[in-house]
């Protein structure tokens, strides 16, 4: 329709397990379960932090999105948008 508006759904992501290669395997609240690529981000901060440390791999679920030790997070709508079916 002329003029209509597509609103972005907000999904709290429900559950993350941090993969190989930079790899986050994700669940969002609406039962989807997709993979988001990290690789394009971690030579950028604060995600610099991560690379190359046992901390990628302590990503948790916190507040609907996924967090790191450090305060370190990632909108919940990057993850959504940007990341594939699994």
């Amino acid at each position: 329709m002329k003029g209509e508006v597509i609103m972005e759904v907000l999904l709290d992501v429900v559950s993350v397990k941090a993969g190989q290669d930079y790899k986050l395997l994700l669940e969002f609240e609406n039962g989807e379960k997709r993979v988001f690529d990290m690789a394009p981000y971690m030579d950028k901060k604060p995600f610099v932090q991560l690379k190359g440390s046992p901390l990628f791999a302590k990503a948790a679920v916190d507040y609907g999105t996924v967090v790191w030790p450090g305060n370190i997070d990632i909108a919940p709508e990057t993850l959504y948008y940007r990341s594939m079916p699994a």
